[in-house]
């Protein structure tokens, strides 16, 4: 999916940014299986709707990043879903590798299990070899 500049700034002035973030939620778009949620600025989601490519805003580098630039683990972005508040969105991708920068296809690889956090995925890359 992609849209001309036009289009995609139309969608951004639509949404609501609250302290200039909306939540982005990003799952597989076959299985739906969730991969991530992160934030994104209005530039991250201009740039997500123009290039395909998802972007987002890193608030720990406080910068916007595609993902993928470093780990060559792309979101390509296959359709768009609109809460009914327009401050939040559901991404559905096409990933290629892994999502979860520790490794795993998705950041949700734990699961609550009798009062203990347990890894349930298998990890799909090693991280030290994607990230250096």
């Amino acid at each position: 999916m992609k849209l001309t500049s036009s289009q995609a700034r139309a969608v951004a002035k639509s949404l609501k940014f609250r302290d200039g973030l909306v939540t982005a939620v990003t799952r597989d778009f076959r299985t739906k299986e969730v991969l991530m949620i992160a934030g994104m600025n209005k530039q991250a989601v201009m740039k997500a709707l123009m290039t395909g490519l998802m972007h987002y805003w890193s608030r720990e580098r406080r910068r916007l990043w595609l993902k993928g630039e470093q780990s060559k683990h792309y979101q390509l972005l296959r359709d768009v879903w609109v809460d009914c508040d327009g401050d939040a969105l559901v991404f559905d991708v096409e990933q290629v590798g892994g999502a979860c920068h520790r490794g795993y296809r998705s950041c949700f690889y734990r699961k609550l299990k009798r009062g203990e956090l347990v890894p349930v995925l298998k990890k799909v890359f090693e991280p030290k070899k994607a990230y250096g």
